[in-house]
């Protein structure tokens, strides 16, 4: 994805140590990344999703993927080998 449309995507999200306990949430509400991932993985789609919750658009289901996607990216696994 392009950095324009990534950066109007992230923008998108809010971090509020008030709200959701910081959680990255989209902004205006208190529906976090998090809850929206769950939401797809359990099957819902996107339109289920704004259906269910009028206060979103498929931009924020959008973003939420992209953050993330984005999260993931800078995400690293250390191994730690065990000595004999």
């Amino acid at each position: 994805m392009e950095k324009k449309g990534m950066n109007e995507l992230t923008s998108c999200i809010s971090f509020d140590p008030e709200v959701r306990f910081g959680k990255p949430c989209i902004k205006g509400t208190r529906i976090t990344v998090g809850d929206i991932l769950q939401w797809l993985s359990s099957g819902m789609t996107a339109q289920e999703i704004v259906e269910d919750y009028p206060e979103l658009q498929e931009i924020h289901i959008r973003a939420a993927l992209a953050f993330a996607a984005a999260r993931d990216e800078i995400t690293r696994v250390f191994v730690h080998e065990a000595v004999a």
